[in-house]
């Protein structure tokens, strides 16, 4: 019986091969004989060799935590196989019992202790076993968490390194952004700055050859009346002024030379405006329109066509007797009407002004109603001239100022940009022939 006990409570092993395999030629199992106290502790493997010098700690972790789990493996083979061996005891024990005399298996305690070499109490066995198995996995769960810790530190700054990596990637392209944004910023400034001092340069320029030509005085005209005024760009503040005004008239002949290309429309080349009506006396072109006459806001159509860059003569005359008005084209009549404005008086005191239409008694000026060109010789008389006498101011034959109105450097304003300049339009009509 005692035989029996040993060879169960033995662990078998062989130097060379597995249990299951057998022994291998010239060689045998050795059993050892163990306490019981031992039993749970098993059969421990041997120390692993290491492999390829020092390791790292955390491969160190690795083996132990793998170690620890193959003694844990082995540990249940091993309390599975006791509890089996205690139960296969226990059966054999009560059954010697009750061959011996009939005692009831209680009574054993009291009696010879036959398996001195087992512990008392086979419950006991299995409770130190199971607090040995416990105390296993504390460890191995230790390890793993510890292993896993490492791990962490370990794998943590490698992350922050890619988290700040990718941060710092976004934050150089938002200032590359950045940096284009501004220089594009700096480089359209510098166009506009550039562009807006050709201007201002230009301007300073033209004004002061404008300077130049008005402290030269009168003495740049051969005569007073021999020189124009040039409106070389359609706005709204280039223009000119006739400081004098005209009276109550019930009729009127208006001539001029004018010389513009203009399109579409020559613009206004004067108007005449009193508080009340803008529209007093309006001479316009305005788009595709044709060149029309207002009188008193009420218009008549002309049979005009000037805008060839060429110096045209141009008259008109008016009598309020059933506002029969008269067209003239370098001498010649063009056109002739009534009904225009009949028996409205020309109203006195208002403002005459050359190159723009008055929205309001010398204002509010329409840029795509301007005038531009060049004007000389503009003259008004408070009668309706015969054809003849025109014939004569258009050939140069005669010189007539306006009785009202004459053509004279000082009774000319000129604003925005306007100039005055030396010319016989006479001669230069002949150069455009």
């Amino acid at each position: 019986m005692r035989t029996i006990t040993h060879n169960l409570l033995c662990k078998c092993r062989s130097g060379l091969g597995k249990l299951s395999d057998g022994p291998a030629p010239g060689h045998r199992f050795v059993c050892t004989a163990l306490p019981p106290e031992a039993a749970r502790a098993g059969c421990p493997l041997p120390a692993m060799p290491m492999q390829g010098g020092a390791l790292s700690p955390e491969e160190e972790l690795r083996a132990a935590v793998l170690q620890l789990r193959e003694t844990v493996v082995q540990q249940k083979e091993t309390l599975g196989s006791q509890r089996e061996a205690i139960r296969e005891l226990t059966a054999k024990l009560a059954r010697c019992e009750g061959l011996a005399g009939g005692k009831v298996p209680g009574r054993a305690a009291s009696g010879k202790d036959t398996m001195g070499d087992l512990p008392r109490d086979p419950g006991h066995v299995v409770e130190q076993l199971s607090r040995s198995l416990q105390t296993l996995k504390d460890r191995l769960e230790s390890l793993e968490h510890q292993l896993r810790a490492n791990v962490s530190n370990a794998l943590l700054p490698g992350d922050f390194r890619e988290v700040l990596q990718r941060r710092l990637g976004e934050l150089e392209r938002q200032l590359l952004r950045k940096v284009a944004e501004l220089e594009d910023e700096k480089s359209l400034l510098h166009n506009e700055t550039s562009a807006h001092r050709q201007k201002t340069e230009s301007a300073l320029n033209a004004l002061l050859q404008r300077v130049t030509e008005l402290e030269r005085g009168n003495s740049a005209f051969k005569s007073p009346d021999a020189f124009k005024v040039s409106l070389p760009l359609r706005t709204n503040y280039l223009y000119g002024k006739i400081k004098k005004t005209l009276p109550e008239l019930y009729a009127f002949t208006i001539c001029l030379w004018l010389r513009s290309s203009a399109s579409p429309g020559i613009g206004t080349p004067f108007s005449y405006a009193v508080p009340g009506q803008a529209n007093e006396i309006v001479l316009i072109e305005w788009g595709n329109n044709p060149i029309e006459l207002l009188i008193n806001d009420k218009v008549a159509q002309l049979p005009l066509f000037v805008s060839d860059g060429k110096w045209h003569h141009i008259c008109v005359t008016w009598t309020t007797r059933d506002g029969m008005w008269e067209a003239f084209q370098d001498g010649e009549k063009l056109g002739t009407g009534e009904n225009l404005a009949p028996w409205h008086p020309i109203k006195p005191g208002g403002i005459l002004i050359l190159g723009q239409e008055q929205d309001t008694v010398g204002g509010r000026f329409d840029a795509t109603q301007a005038f531009v060109g060049e004007l000389s010789q503009f003259n008004i008389w408070d009668r309706v001239l015969r054809a003849q006498e025109i014939i004569n101011i258009a050939n140069c034959s005669t010189n007539m100022p306006g009785n009202i109105i004459p053509w004279v450097d000082n009774n000319v304003d000129v604003f925005g940009g306007a100039s005055k300049w030396p010319v016989e339009t006479c001669e230069e009509r002949l150069l455009d022939l």
